[in-house]
């Protein structure tokens, strides 16, 4: 079985910036992912973007949009990232498993890619992005200032320094 790094997009790849980021001008990868990328990759890790991007289903960019922004990101980021799973459902027009804190986006991935969730690792920056990963038996990696009121394994100011306990543990 595959070992894995599911990772948010939004505060732990490019800059949060409060708002939905849709647009390639906005979109400022953070200083130390592609090296952060490039060290779990070269340690054997599959690397797995799971991101909410309601904003599609609320009207304000288009699935395009958000495509642009990836492709933009993969460049970036040396084209390290496996896959990158989305949901765009968002709760006040529809529900979906596929939301996180929902884990069918991190299911999807463990049967896709043979993942074991007991050798894998979430790096997000929200409660939301740690729930999924704690139900499936994956660690986790709480990036920013302040570890949320949920189980986090560790808490670390970027995905460098994750990137870093990854490989130690």
């Amino acid at each position: 079985m595959n070992k894995c790094v599911f990772l948010d997009r939004d505060g732990v790849i490019n800059e949060e910036r409060g708002t939905y980021t849709f647009k390639i001008d906005d979109f400022k990868i953070i200083s130390g992912v592609r090296e952060a990328l490039t060290i779990l990759h070269q340690n054997g890790y599959l690397l797995i973007v799971v991101t909410n991007q309601a904003g599609i289903t609320r009207g304000l960019f288009t699935e395009q949009d958000m495509q642009k922004c990836h492709d933009y990101m993969m460049g970036e980021t040396g084209h390290l990232i496996d896959k990158i799973y989305y949901s765009s459902y968002y709760p006040d027009f529809s529900n979906s498993l596929l939301r996180k804190p929902e884990s069918l986006m991190f299911e999807k991935a463990m049967a896709k890619f043979n993942i074991d969730p007991g050798k894998s690792w979430m790096a997000g920056n929200s409660k939301r992005d740690l729930i999924p990963a704690v139900k499936l038996g994956i660690r986790t990696i709480f990036i920013g200032e302040k570890a949320p009121d949920t189980k986090t394994d560790f808490v670390v100011k970027d995905l460098l320094e994750a990137s870093e306990k990854i490989i130690s543990h």
